[in-house]
Formats: structure tokens, sequence, C-alpha cells
């Protein structure tokens, strides 16, 4: 009879050893996280807001965040962190401790086409967990009035009559605005020249100067232009007609089947944080934004309240992310142009 070897002894319980001393850990962590998020929350949490005071996700933010506070006994503190397209709150998120005390307010464009245009310090799909969407906004689709076009296939017509013709303005490259002309162009067959303005604000004047002819414009920001025959609307960029314009057509109706350019704003946190306080979060915001006076202050500045579970809003941002994609990549789009 062979002696038993001891080598094949020492290798069993060293890995006996690893796995036990991996299990304490994992469940030390389990514990840890379960009495953080107990506890949650114990202390003021931080919004970040990845553009200046003034635009449609700062304007969001302090319309929910006063109900955050009051519904978690905590305050919302919002801290506007501007800068590289909204990269640079984005990575700071990212780069926080999972402890639900650091949220981003997350933009679409953020997340869905910067990913493709930069090369980022960080990995949103990894490094971000999604919480919850919280509002969608529509663009219009507008032009200057000397454009002799009173629909979308009158403009359509004008465009493919004359290639390069018409000037469409936007916020910059990558923005909402930029990429819906291009998606339009695609869709259509047509050729316009892009002219990339420093914002939204600087793109509205151009065209309300004539200097530039079309535009994807917000709705507050063109509505009252609209209504006072500054400019005209030829139709709306979503699935569905506005709530403040419904006799607008959408660009789906008017013969782009799928056409769909919104804008969202949502909640996502450090990945790694607790479900629980996932969970939390996103039941405090469904809760804040069910309230008639948080939908009204909203509709009057073109947001619509929507919420969703993390996997859903996971799954549109990868979406989309594949969607803008190809589309940069096919209209040759670099982040300095």
């Amino acid at each position: 009879m062979q002696p038993l070897s001891t080598a094949g002894g020492k290798a069993s319980s060293g890995r006996i050893r690893i796995a036990t001393a991996r299990a304490c850990a994992a469940l030390a962590l389990a514990a840890a996280a379960s009495a953080l998020a107990a506890d949650y929350p114990a202390r003021p949490i931080r919004l970040l807001v990845p553009f200046a005071p003034g635009g449609g996700a700062d304007t969001l933010a302090r319309i929910v965040t006063p109900k955050l506070t009051e519904g978690m006994g905590q305050p919302w503190v919002v801290d506007n962190r501007s800068g590289a397209s909204g990269n640079i709150a984005a990575e700071t998120v990212a780069r926080s401790a999972p402890d639900g005390y650091t949220v981003l307010m997350g933009f679409s464009t953020v997340l869905t086409v910067n990913p493709t245009l930069y090369k980022l310090g960080f990995d949103p799909s990894r490094d971000l967990q999604p919480v919850t969407l919280l509002a969608t906004a529509q663009y219009l689709l507008v032009v200057h009035p000397s454009v002799p076009a009173t629909t979308v296939q009158e403009l359509i017509a004008l465009a493919r009559q004359k290639p390069a013709s018409l000037n469409y303005a936007s916020a910059g490259t990558g923005s909402p605005l930029h990429l819906a002309g291009e998606l339009l162009q695609r869709r259509a067959g047509i050729r316009m020249v892009h002219i990339p303005y420093k914002g939204g604000g600087p793109a509205a004047a151009a065209v309300l100067a004539g200097e530039s002819q079309v535009i994807f414009g917000s709705v507050p920001a063109s509505m009252p232009h609209v209504k006072s025959g500054k400019l005209r609307a030829l139709a709306t960029s979503g699935l569905k007609r506005l709530k403040v314009a419904p006799e607008l057509t959408t660009l789906a109706e008017a013969g782009f089947p799928g056409f769909d350019v919104t804008a969202w704003y949502a909640f996502l946190v450090p990945a790694r944080t607790p479900q629980a306080i996932v969970t939390r979060v996103r039941e405090e915001a469904g809760r804040a934004l069910e309230r008639s006076d948080v939908q009204q202050v909203m509709t009057g500045q073109g947001l619509e309240a929507e919420t969703s579970t993390p996997q859903a809003l996971g799954e549109r941002i990868a979406s989309e992310r594949a969607t803008w994609a190809e589309v940069i990549r096919a209209a040759g789009i670099k982040a300095n142009d």
C-alpha cells in the first residue's frame, strides 16, 4: 500500500482556507452594506448636475430636490459640475463611494453619445448604476419664416432641390440638436449644413436672425417665438404628440416611422451601491414626480415626468448608445468639430 501524498492535502487545505476567507469577506461586505442601507440617509445627499445653472438638468434638479429632501429627511444639495460635455460630473460620481450620498442627474447624451465621441476615464456601463428615469423632453423642428415650407415634406423637398442651401443650427457638436439634424438627413436623404453654436441660446438666436434657417429647438425656448410668428414649427421629435401643442405632427407621423429624438434625465449612482439604497432613491423619486404641483411646473418647462426600473433604464442607455454610435460614425462627427 502506497503512503498518502501530503502535497495534495496541503494544496486542498490551502484552497479551503482561501475560499473560507473570501466567503467571510463577502459576508462582512454584505453585513456592512445592510447596515449602511438601514441607516440611509444619515447625512445630506449630493446631486451632481453635469451642466451650469439655468439649463434643463439644473431646472429639473431644483424642482425635485425639495420634495426628496422632504421625503427622505435629509437635504439634497445640488452641485453643478459643468465641463467636458457633462463628463466631469459623470466621472466624479462613477469614482465616488457607493454609499448613496453621491447621485448623478444623468442626461441622455452624457450617457449615450459621449462614450463614442470622447475618450473617457471611466466606463458608464460598468461604473454607474441606473436608478430611474425622471423626465423626458421633446424638441420642435422649426424654421425661419423666410423658408418656403409649412410642412415637413415641403422642407424635405426644398432641401433635395437645393442641397446644402439650408443651414441648421445646434447647441454644439454631439448635442441632441446636432444629432437630431443628422438623423433627419440620414432618414430623408438630404444634405444641410451644420452650424454649431456655443449653447442652445445662441443657436436659437441665430435662427431668429435668419443666420441659420433650421433648428431642433427646445419647447420652452421655441414655443413663444412660434406663437409670435417669429419661427414656424413643422413637427415634434418624439413618438407621441406634445401635450402643450397637440396640433403639431410628429416626424414619425410625417413619413419617418420610428423617428425619435427625445432627451431624458435620470438618476444614477456609483456601481456596487447597495440595492436597498437604489430602491429607496427610486421610490422617493417616483413619489416626488407623482405630485401634481411638480408635474405642473415640469410641464411649463417642456418636461414630462416618466419613471422606470433600473433595468429598463440600463436597456435604454445601451440601445440609444448603439443608435448614436452608428449615426456618429456614418456622419464622421468628431468631438472637436
